[in-house]
């Protein structure tokens, strides 16, 4: 792995944890040697992921909307800042350069973030592991949904099997180092997507 997607909130939650949980992958990201890739930011959760890294010599390459140059309040110390046009601008970017994606706890959009990339992991359209970094049990709620998804039959085993999740930023990575993707599926058309 050369480089992670991190999906987090632009603000800290309610809890230091959350805030001392991104320093902890940040370091273990830089500790790695892993580019961190994310949304640009140096406010919240993405500013804290980012700080860390860079404090301890890792590379940080942002990917901000201009539209949200002011209001997340771009960070101008990182290795790189990729300006881009839209989110799903954004999105794109990030996926293309990172070898797998961490999601943090965060609102909306950060779940948004993790359930496009997922469902693309889903589909075969990449093989790059998907985690949760459940911080203060953060997405055990989510983990419980999933659950019943499969229980359900809305989710197959395998793809249960994806939700990568962990409590510590080191056992999220050292699952990424041993991920095996679901077999790609062949579409009507013939072609294999992966």
């Amino acid at each position: 792995m050369k480089s992670i997607a991190v999906f987090c909130g632009s603000s800290e939650g309610a809890s230091s944890d959350y805030r001392e949980g991104a320093i902890r992958l940040g370091h273990e990201l830089a500790r790695r040697r892993i580019t961190l890739i994310y949304g640009g930011a140096n406010v919240g959760l993405m500013g804290a992921v980012a700080d860390a890294v860079l404090e301890r010599g890792g590379k940080v390459i942002g990917v901000l909307p201009y539209f949200l140059r002011d209001r997340e309040i771009a960070h101008h110390g990182l290795t790189e800042l990729i300006m881009v046009d839209s989110m799903h601008e954004r999105k794109a970017k990030m996926a293309e350069l990172a070898d797998g994606f961490i999601a943090l706890p965060g609102g909306p959009g950060t779940l948004e973030e993790y359930f496009e990339v997922f469902t693309w992991g889903q589909l075969g359209l990449h093989r790059k592991p998907c985690g949760l970094f459940n911080i203060r049990h953060y997405f055990d709620p989510l983990l419980a949904m999933f659950d019943t998804m499969e229980r359900e039959r809305f989710m197959k085993p395998e793809y249960r099997a994806m939700v990568i999740t962990d409590e510590t930023p080191e056992g999220i990575l050292d699952q990424f180092a041993n991920y095996e993707a679901p077999a790609a599926k062949t579409y009507h058309h013939g072609q294999r997507v992966m």
